[in-house]
């Protein structure tokens, strides 16, 4: 699950494994600097102490947090609440000294807050980011009738997205520690896509890798964004030297737009390089997932076993769960349409089956996304309605962003439905099989970025195919404990293989190839520091 307060907590260091992995090559002559649009901690006005600070809101600091447990970082990000605009503005980048409090620091963090006046904060964030990239990275425009790119779009580009990155990239270029070490810049997301070209400017001699974490759209979808601005995007992000996606299918559809929309850039599809002006991008595939045994350790928590207590009236004999923030690209609404076919054409399940759906608010501010509730929430209130007696419902809500509450339903599904349009990973998917105490089945559809690693596992649904999503449903709850259990088990050892800290290593390991092979510098300090 990506987001809320408590699912980007900063845990405590946890090793990784026993070998000396690809960190320790180049570690005493090598300097992190994660940068992201959200970071790790965010400042609130207290009303009793002043400026008090709190873990941030967003996955990316959980995704991120392994590295903290290795390696000291800095860590560049938005100052986004008044609270972080005030500290920012006064110049205490690093809280306390950069001491823990309340286990939202870890002592390898060094935070630094990127300023920005708020308006144009909105039209980085909200208007462009929010309102463009993200629907269409998410194929969510209906393309006859939008987007209509005019000049409000315009202006949130130029005075928004572009003038945000090069702030991004002048506070990156101030905080380096201009030492014998090393640059290694890590760049997050869809929010940064300009900012790889700035620093390149600014710190020619650096590594620069940037991850993106939501689907890569192929070409033909791209061009529904203005040439000017999609050239700006490309030609930046092919001056790193690492271009991270979740899957095999969006560094295809990237190495694709590169052949489409860079006519003087050479694409290697042998060595999946896109080559422009004598510098190689290196494209890779890094699916991101989660951390086993932080996750299990959470269970053991007296408020997540609390919650589970909470939870038990409202399961039925058998338990449907969703997890999902409040969007269209989550595909809700096929969702409950599926569920409300399974009642009606299977009416002895009525009384027996519920569902229990957790729905995180997300984007409020986006119009969309605010009809998108609307229609959910009134859907759900019709299969109550329709199906509901005696006291008794067939869908529980949630309504909430309370990551533990959440942890708690996953442990006690009998069916995990999770069935995005298209997601970049979707973390709910590897989280479920791992907490899960009931050997659940996880109906995943094939629009879900993890649905590649773990389809061995699932009952596949298309995301669109609500008379399919319905026969899921019942395939999965009534699936005898033998095909339970077989299932279970080839979840758990896909993602427990491939977690949070093989994503990281992986990282690390091309990293540290394209430091030994391209740069005389590192090779320099290698040996001086030895």
């Amino acid at each position: 699950m990506r987001w809320g307060h408590e699912a980007s907590a900063i845990p405590k260091a946890v090793p990784m494994p026993d070998t000396p992995g690809p960190l320790g090559e180049f570690a005493d002559c090598a300097e992190f600097i994660v940068v992201s649009n959200r970071g790790p901690i965010e400042y609130h006005f207290d009303g009793y102490e002043g400026v008090n600070y709190v873990r941030g809101a967003g996955g990316v600091a959980a995704a991120l947090s392994c590295i903290t447990a290795i390696t000291p970082i800095t860590w560049v990000f938005s100052a986004m609440t008044d609270g972080d605009r005030h500290v920012a503005a006064n110049g205490h980048d690093i809280p306390d000294n950069g001491k823990k409090r309340n286990g939202v620091l870890h002592h390898n963090l060094d935070p630094h807050f990127v300023l920005m006046p708020p308006q144009v904060y909105h039209k980085y964030y909200e208007e462009f980011s929010n309102r463009v990239l993200w629907f269409l990275q998410h194929y969510m425009w209906n393309s006859p009738y939008e987007p209509s790119i005019g000049p409000s779009d315009y202006d949130a580009w130029k005075n928004g997205y572009v003038v945000a990155n090069r702030l991004f990239a002048e506070k990156v270029t101030e905080v380096i520690s201009h030492n014998k070490a090393m640059p290694i810049f890590l760049l997050q997301d869809f929010h940064l896509y300009l900012t790889p070209r700035l620093i390149r400017q600014r710190v020619p001699e650096c590594i620069i890798q940037h991850f993106t974490h939501i689907p890569w759209p192929e070409p033909r979808y791209w061009e529904l964004l203005p040439p000017g601005m999609r050239e700006d995007i490309y030609r930046s992000l092919v001056e790193a030297d690492i271009l991270g996606f979740q899957t095999r299918q969006d560094a295809q559809n990237f190495l694709d737009s590169c052949q489409a929309f860079l006519k003087d850039a050479r694409v290697d599809r042998s060595e999946d390089g896109v080559g422009i002006k004598g510098h190689m991008a290196h494209v890779r595939v890094y699916p991101i997932s989660v951390d086993p045994v932080q996750l299990r350790r959470r269970l053991r928590s007296a408020r997540v076993q609390a919650y589970v207590e909470e939870l038990r009236p409202f399961c039925g004999e058998k338990t449907i769960v969703r997890v999902d923030r409040l969007e269209p690209s989550k595909n809700i609404i096929r969702g409950l349409q599926a569920f409300d076919s399974l009642l009606a054409t299977s009416p002895e399940l009525v009384g027996k089956v519920k569902l229990v759906q957790f729905l995180v608010p997300s984007r409020d501010g986006v119009p969309e996304y605010r009809r998108y509730r609307k229609e959910v929430m009134k859907l759900i209130a019709s299969i109550n309605d329709r199906y509901g007696r005696d006291g008794w419902k067939p869908l529980e809500v949630f309504y909430e962003n309370n990551y533990d509450r959440a942890l708690a339903g996953l442990m006690l599904y009998d069916v995990l439905f999770v069935n995005p349009l298209i997601d970049g990973m979707n973390l709910v998917a590897k989280e479920g099989p791992i907490v899960n105490r009931k050997n659940g089945v996880l109906v995943l559809s094939e629009g879900a970025g993890a649905y590649h690693q773990l389809r061995e596992g699932v009952v596949a649904v298309a995301a669109a195919d609500v008379d399919g999503s319905c026969r899921a449903l019942r395939t999965a709850l009534t699936m005898s404990l033998r095909e339970k259990r077989r299932r279970a088990q080839i979840l758990r050892r896909a993602i427990e293989t491939e977690d949070i800290h093989r994503w990281f290593e992986n990282q690390l390991t091309d990293i540290a190839s394209i430091l030994k092979r391209s740069s005389p510098r590192y090779l320099v300090m290698s040996s001086s520091n030895r």
